[in-house]
This record gives structure tokens, sequence and C-alpha cells, in this order.
């Protein structure tokens, strides 16, 4: 949008025409509520003069008037609701200025320049967005505090923190700030605040565990709310639009240039955080542990990729100028806090530590984590081969590679594969589910119905799943007998290092083992990297 002032005329006007709106319907229904206890005034004026006496003027007095009170006390009962309510709120770390009072500066001095007001707090959330959120509706404030003048809270993406340069957050940050101007006016607050409120109110009428008298009594309630959301859905989601193009036009006057820049890097986090997430740390929070230090982990990841990937080649000079996280005081409490926050969101977590769930950082990861996950791995496959009736070897000491080599080599592979998918299946089923994370008074913050807490990997076929356990099957026979480490590659995933390098190749000789029966490629690794099949490995 171009900087001539069409984007304003469009954007703020446009906003407050849409919030007068959403006010006309909030007045229209009180208008509604009304109406009743308007024709009773009417009808009992007209008796007390006299011009409405008689039978039939009696009778429609009190039908009337009795209307008149169920519906005020309706429109009451819906009223109070909407605004006892309690919005939903973000799961986020708040950010006091005593912690970050560089990064509060920062962005008071980037409000001054948008001549904005400034957001009245910061607050990080465990992903990759940033966002202004309202938190004056008096369901949160307090009833009968109603904290209009209040601006919204800017939240920021912990991730931006870590691998941002300052300059670049300054400059993503610059649109979502500015949206602090529209915000302020009293229209589109209040608006905000009756659709909130609306949202709120129906959440409280469908929350589950209500009994049936509960339930019987919140169904009108939220049915009236959901009639006036559906009435003031477009007009509020137009405001909202409104709003974004107001603040983006204002922002174009702060760093733009280095705005479309600092978009790629966004998009970069994004990745990076993504492939953390669900190849680094959802198989420590399956286990009971949760990485302290997740936002210097998509650091590492990232500045690893820029090393690797043409295309980010130019990225690596950026990463001599300041990080933002250096705007905080204590970035490692706050790297733990958004941690911890992001293991109880994605995956369901406590919210203390106890002896099932402790933090693990990254020197400890690949023992604690990544060769625990490969020796349970391991174990699963020899218990199904137990199961099937496999020889075990004639050596004591436990299960050995050479087992599931001859094995595969000899048998098809299908059976063992539906084997691990049941035994997958079942361990999965007997799994304790994830807690809920809670509020402090109680309230789950993070009840999704029937969404999974985690964007889960999509389904894997049994061969998938056999070839996984075997290559966890290898990695433990060379950690045991070629004194391999579990080395931890931020953007592949856990790896295995032999003499200080890292060995990716085994998935085409898994593969080809698992695939077609064939253990030639596999036996020659092996032995490349000194690794004895037929000695015990340990399991757990």
């Amino acid at each position: 949008m171009s900087g001539t002032g069409v984007g304003e005329q469009r954007g703020a006007p446009g906003a407050r025409a849409r919030a007068l709106a959403v006010l006309r319907i909030r007045s229209r229904a009180l208008a509604v509520a009304l109406l009743p206890a308007a024709f009773a005034v009417v009808l009992i004026a007209g008796g007390v003069t006299g011009h409405m006496g008689g039978g039939s003027w009696d009778l429609a007095r009190w039908v009337v008037s009795g209307v008149a009170v169920v519906v005020l006390l309706a429109a009451a009962v819906v009223g109070a609701v909407i605004v006892r309510a309690r919005p939903a709120l973000s799961p986020t770390v708040e950010l006091p200025e005593s912690a970050a009072p560089d990064l509060h500066r920062m962005v008071r001095e980037l409000a001054d320049r948008l001549d904005v007001p400034a957001p009245s707090a910061i607050a990080l959330t465990p992903d990759c967005d940033s966002w202004l959120e309202d938190r004056s509706h008096p369901g949160i404030s307090g009833v009968g505090r109603r904290r209009v003048e209040a601006a919204p809270v800017l939240v920021i993406g912990s991730p931006f923190l870590w691998w941002m340069r300052v300059a670049e957050l300054r400059a993503v940050l610059a649109p979502v700030v500015a949206g602090t101007g529209p915000s302020a006016h009293p229209d589109i607050a209040a608006a905000r605040r009756f659709v909130r409120g609306l949202d709120a109110a129906v959440a409280v009428a469908s929350r589950p565990g209500l009994g049936p008298l509960r339930r019987i009594a919140y169904a009108p309630v939220g049915a009236v709310a959901r009639l006036l959301l559906r009435t003031c859905r477009i007009h509020a989601a137009e405001m909202e639009r409104g709003v974004a193009a107001a603040a983006s036009d204002r922002a174009q006057a702060v760093d733009y240039g280095l705005r479309i820049v600092a978009q790629e890097q966004v998009g970069l986090a994004y990745a990076g955080w993504d492939r953390l997430l669900t190849r680094v740390a959802l198989p420590a929070w399956r286990m009971g542990r949760w990485p302290s230090r997740l936002d210097a982990g998509v650091v590492s990841a990232l500045t690893e990729l820029s090393r690797r990937d043409r295309l980010a080649e130019g990225f690596t000079s950026r990463l001599g100028e300041r990080p933002a996280c250096d705007l905080l005081e204590e970035p490692g409490a706050v790297d733990e806090a958004t941690s911890l926050l992001a293991a109880r969101l994605f995956h369901g977590g406590p919210a203390e530590t106890g002896p099932d769930w402790s933090p693990v950082d990254w020197q400890s990861y690949p023992e604690e984590v990544v060769d625990r996950k490969w020796r349970t791995e391991a174990a699963r496959l020899h218990r199904v081969l137990d199961t099937l009736g496999v020889r075990r070897p004639a050596e004591p000491g436990g299960p050995t590679l050479a087992r599931v080599m001859d094995h595969l080599a000899a048998d098809d592979s299908e059976t063992l594969a539906a084997g691990i998918t049941a035994e997958v299946a079942r361990e999965e089923a007997a799994a304790p589910p994830p807690q809920s994370a809670l509020s402090a008074d109680g309230e789950d913050l993070w009840d999704t119905g029937s969404v999974p807490l985690f964007p889960l990997q999509p389904p894997r076929t049994g061969r998938d799943l056999l070839a996984d356990h075997v290559t966890a099957m290898v990695c433990c026979a060379a950690v045991d007998t070629a004194g391999a480490t579990p080395g931890l590659d931020w953007l592949d995933g856990p790896s295995l290092l032999v003499d200080g390098e890292r060995k990716a190749d085994l998935g085409s000789r898994v593969m080809s083992l698992v695939e077609d029966g064939d253990a030639e490629p596999l036996r020659g690794w092996l032995a490349s990297v000194g690794v004895r099949a037929e000695k015990p490995v340990r399991l757990v």
C-alpha cells in the first residue's frame, strides 16, 4: 500500500465506521430487550390517565408487563455473562521492564517515531509471530475496572529475539506497534470488548463439564451470544482489516527497506523453529524431559543452515550484528521460561519441574535423550522378535544386531513391520495422556477439544517404522562396540558421531535390508566404522 494516504483513508476511518456498526448492533440488541418494557410503560400510563381502561386493556397491561419483566431479567443475565466472562488469553511469558529495560525503551522509541501510544506491556510467546492483545475487558481486568485507556499488550515471538538482530526486530515490530494508534480509539476499543465478550460468553455456555441444570440455564445465553456474533462478524472482521491497513500505512515511514529484508528472517526462523520442535523437542517431551534452551537451539540450527545452504550465504554476515536477545537482562532465564511454556503449550506438560518432568540442556541431550530413545526403540524391536519366536543369539549377554540382520535377510519383513506397528500402538495407548496446563484459578487455557495439542507428523507405514527401529539398533551397536557417541544435528535430528565425524549415510543401507533383505550394504558400513554386529548390545 502506498504512502499517499489512501491506506489511511481506507484503514482507520473504515475501521471506525465498522466499529460503529458493531456498536449499533449492540444498541439494537439493547433496544429489543427494552421494547417490551416500553410497551408496558405506555399501557400503564394509559391506564393511569384513563385513556386505556377496561377489561381488555387491563389484561394487556398484565401480559405485557409480565413479558417485559422476563425479558429484562433475561437481558440482565445475558449482559452479566458477557461482561463477566473471561475472554481467551494467549499463553505468554510476561516481560516486565526490569527484565528487559532496553527492549521496553526500544518499543517506546518506536511508538514515539510512529506517533502512537506505547504498548501497556510486553510478553513473549513460544511461536514465530507477533501481535497486539487487548486485555482491557472487565473479565480480565476486573469488573468495574474498565481500563478503556489502556493500550494493548505487545506479544513477541521468542524465536525472533534470539535469531533477529536489533534493527531487524525493530523493523518487524513497527507495523505491530503502529496498531496501538487505531486501537486507542474509543469506538474501536468498545467494539473489540463487545465482540470478545460475546466470544467468551459462547465459550462459557459450551464449556465441557457443565452439569445438566447449568447447561440448560446457559443454553439461552449461548444462543443469544452466537446470534449477536453472527450478526456483527463481518463488521468485526472488516474493522480488524482496517486497523491492520492503517498500521501498515503508518509503519512505512519507519525502517521500510530493512523490513523487507527482515521478513526473510521471519520465514527462516519459522522453518527452524518448526524443525526444532518436531525433530528435537518432541522426543524429549515424550520422555518427560524438556529442553531448557529452545530459543538458543533455533539459533544453532539456523546458523548451521547459513553455513550449509548457498541460499543463506548472504545471511552469515548479519550474525556479527547485535542480537535482539541482548535487549534482555537475563536471556537464559527468559529462554528457560519460554521453553517450559512451549512444552506446556505443545505437549501439555506440567507447569513445574519434578522427577518425571525435568529440564535438559543441550550438552546432556545426546546422552539423556538421543541414546535413551535409540535403546528404547531397539528394545521394542527385540521384544517383537521374541514374540515372533525368532532364535536368540547363542552367546549370553543379550540381543545382538546380527540377530536382526539375519532375520531380515532370511525372512519377509512384513510380519516384523506389522509387529512393530502394533507394539508402537500398544505403548502409545498405554501411555498416560498429557496433563492439561491450568491457569492459577484452575481454568484449562489450552483446551482444544479433539484437536491435538501438537501437530503430529503424518502417519508412517510399518516399513518406515521398522527402518527407524533398525537404525536405532545399529546406532546402539555402534555406541557399544565402536565407541561412537550420539550426536545432535540441529537440522536433521539426532545423528551418530564416529571419531567425531557425523555418520548420516545409514538410510539407504538400512532400507536395502528392510525392503530387499540385502544385508551386504549394511555389513560393509558396519565394517568400515568398526561395529561388531555379533556383540551383545545393551538395551534399556
